[in-house]
């Protein structure tokens, strides 16, 4: 089974910075390519990061381009997302996922789930 621990969400200012990571146990992790999902408030849940098994390709939605930096450690069995110049538009839960195939556009792509974090930006 697998187990997801998600840590790093918040509340910031605009032009602050967040590092999440997400801690998968229960599977190989370097089989998967992995993503972030959010969930804005009212908002339908979007995929706007994706990155390949060995971490040398990623994928962004425009709207997250030069600010959100997806990235893994193998070793570690971790994902993360470092955030910067954060905008009121970024405020939601955030969800770490594993992903069917890479890169992932729908976020039915995505597949185990962590249990998601609050990031809340305020301006």
């Amino acid at each position: 089974r697998v187990q997801v621990v998600e840590s790093g969400g918040g509340l910031v200012q605009a032009g602050g910075s967040l590092t999440l990571s997400c801690t998968f146990s229960g599977l190989t992790f370097d089989d998967y390519p992995m993503g972030w999902v959010r969930q804005a408030p009212g908002k339908e849940r979007e995929g706007v990061l994706c990155i390949n098994r060995s971490g040398t390709r990623t994928y962004y939605t425009d709207s997250v381009k030069g600010r959100l930096t997806i990235s893994r450690d193998n070793a570690k069995n971790t994902l993360y997302l470092q955030m910067n110049g954060l905008v009121p538009d970024d405020t939601a839960l955030y969800y770490c996922a594993t992903v069917r195939t890479f890169p992932a556009v729908r976020v039915e792509d995505y597949i185990d789930w962590g249990q998601g974090t609050q990031v809340t930006v305020s301006s």
